[in-house]
């Protein structure tokens, strides 16, 4: 059986060696979030903060920080969730195999919700600044929650069959709030609130919502699984937890989770919006203030024994890749049967999530053809870009799994090679312009607005892809220092931004016969040495620093009955521009006190 409480997930993880106590005071602004990302990057345990300065609830963090500890939160229930997974994308996949079909059915049982009329979470109060004030980078707005699962209800349909459970950021603290009475709630567009809150809006309601905090693991889990619309997140963590999840009923205007440690309760005034933010974010800037909704505050709730679950995120990766890599083991048998034609599907972790789509199809159009091209591959990509929140993705490079069918979509050098030997880039780009983008990506012409490009590659290769700077490779003024980032792919540093114009003349100046277009990608960059000193950086770089529609160019470009398309290199600018939101760095005097504990004799020596 899954865990009952955070508390006793903490305590198993401390008997196993899987968790570390901390005992030195240790600050909620700054200092607790660098401890748990240098506690993830070094693939370390999760760490118990018991002494937060001037809070008495301990906190505690880098729960789901490796893999392996991941598999171990739910070692009684992953396998019988996965099986659940299979049977949904393939229901004769439970006739195929009953025997293991059958540990499906006590998850089943377990996603049905059990109401009661009390429970743990609702045995005391307190207010929203007695709550531990998490502040992860210098210049966040405030406090926020980076581990919340927010619950509401449809007011056309009230219940939980109807309700979503997703987590949505929170802002405790500063910018225009009242301390106490308000508090920030921050959610993206393509978000199973956002249908809530339209249709309070809609009716001239107030939209009731609960912050819930902790609980078992398998709540937060749930609270960032992509699930049908319709098809509430309660269940599922019913299912990966192992219990029915228990909903207190007549304690508050909604029922409240009884195992969470915290829970706000209040509602969204439809015609209340304050500035929230700025927050580090998980592409690795900040996302700037805007309007976003403004929870009223009724009641805080909070378990006798409460602990205080938190994570950071920042450029990746960071602890929330371990979720993504679990939504992917879980979900990815039923891409085929959601995509027909459709392999595999990697939104890759290190260019953000959603910047960069990885995806493997099938091109069966005119299997007779003597010359194979995108033809398929295109309806797929329109059907992938329509699904959930990878219609967020700004890049798709789609493949055809015909052409190498032992293709690893999580190899992603090989990805680039297979597709940049094949590409042809007077056929193969398909823009979407002026649509929408993720809300935390600044790289577009406003807040969730930008574009999004198809790369779509099949047929046999024709070109072999340069691994060295050609010796002869003359650059126009201003452009210098090229380093191969990958087989094909070339970093040229550029001068600062002032305009697009300045990459136009670039592609002007290099004639169709230049040495350069051995290369298919160039890319301009800031820094060239940092962009090609690892995949992870030059993934980072080139896809949240650049607009399809905007930024990319190419040497020879044309358009042909409304069809971009270049001649030789393709040229995306990957430069820093004046709209961008600030890259994400820490605190000079935190780093400083973050080594000294982690130094010989430190609190913190032998694990960081």
């Amino acid at each position: 059986m899954g865990y009952r409480s955070l508390r006793e997930c903490v305590d198993d993880l401390s008997a196993t060696g899987r968790l570390i106590h901390f005992e030195e005071p240790v600050q909620a602004e700054l200092e607790a979030a660098e401890v748990q990302r240098r506690m993830f990057q070094a693939g370390g345990p999760a760490i118990y903060f018991s002494n937060v300065v001037g809070c008495r609830f301990p906190m505690v963090g880098n729960l789901f920080g490796t893999k392996e500890r991941v598999q171990f939160l739910f070692r009684d229930t992953l396998d019988a969730v996965s099986q659940l997974v299979r049977i949904k994308a393939d229901p004769s996949h439970s006739v195929k195999e009953w025997w293991k079909s059958l540990r499906s059915l006590p998850a089943a049982w377990h996603m049905r919700p059990r109401k009661v009329r009390r429970g743990p979470a609702a045995v005391r109060t307190t207010t929203i600044d007695q709550l531990p004030q998490l502040k992860s980078w210098p210049d966040d707005g405030g406090a926020f929650i980076t581990l919340p699962q927010v619950y509401t209800e449809h007011p056309d349909y009230p219940g939980i069959g109807r309700s979503n459970l997703g987590m949505y950021r929170v802002q405790l603290s500063g910018n225009d709030y009242q301390a106490n009475e308000e508090v920030g709630l921050h959610y993206q567009i393509h978000r199973g609130i956002g249908v809530h809150h339209a249709a309070a809006i809609r009716r001239g309601e107030k939209l009731r919502a609960h912050i819930c905090v902790g609980g078992p693991p398998a709540m937060s889990v749930a609270a960032v699984m992509p699930l049908p619309e319709g098809l509430p997140e309660l269940y599922f963590a019913g299912a990966l937890g192992g219990r029915r999840v228990r909903m207190i009923y007549g304690e508050a205007p909604l029922p409240i989770p009884a195992e969470v440690d915290f829970c706000i309760t209040g509602y969204i005034d439809p015609q209340r919006e304050l500035p929230e933010g700025p927050f580090g974010d998980h592409l690795g800037y900040y996302s700037l203030r805007h309007d976003f909704p403004v929870l009223c505050v009724e009641k805080v709730y909070h378990r006798e024994d409460a602990i205080w679950p938190f994570t950071t995120v920042g450029r990746p990766p960071q602890e929330d890749t371990m979720f993504g890599e679990l939504i992917h083991e879980i979900t990815g048998p039923m891409i085929p049967a959601v995509l027909p034609g459709v392999r595999a599907v990697h939104a890759v972790d290190a260019s953000g999530v959603h910047p960069l789509l990885l995806a493997v199809g099938s091109e069966r159009y005119v299997p007779y053809a003597a010359q194979r091209e995108p033809q398929e591959l295109l309806t797929q990509a329109n059907a992938i870009l329509g699904q959930g929140q990878m219609s967020l993705a700004k890049y798709l490079l789609i493949v055809a799994d015909e052409d190498d069918p032992a293709l690893n979509i999580n190899d992603i050098a090989a990805f680039f090679g297979h597709l940049l030997t094949r590409i042809d880039w007077r056929r193969d780009l398909h823009f979407q312009t002026r649509t929408t983008i993720d809300t935390l990506d600044y790289s577009g012409s406003g807040l969730n607005r930008g574009s999004k490009v198809v790369i779509a590659a099949a047929g046999e290769p024709i070109r072999s892809l340069p691994t060295e700077v050609p010796g002869d490779l003359r650059l126009p003024a201003g452009f210098a220092e090229p380093r191969v980032c990958l087989p094909g792919i070339l970093a040229v540093e550029g001068p600062p931004f002032q305009s697009h114009d300045q990459i136009e003349a670039f592609c002007d100046e290099l004639t169709e016969q230049s040495a350069i277009n051995a290369f298919p990608l160039v890319v301009v960059v800031e820094n060239s040495e940092f962009a090609a000193r690892s995949l992870s950086n030059f993934l980072w770089v080139t896809f949240t620093r650049s607009n399809p529609a905007a930024d990319i160019n190419g040497i020879g470009r044309y358009v042909e009955e409304k069809h971009w398309g270049c001649r030789g290199s393709l040229v995306i600018d990957a430069r820093p521009k004046p709209h961008h939101a600030p890259p994400l760095i820490e605190d000079p005097e935190v780093s400083q006190k973050v080594d000294a504990w982690a130094a010989s004799g430190g609190p913190l020596s032998g694990v960081l």
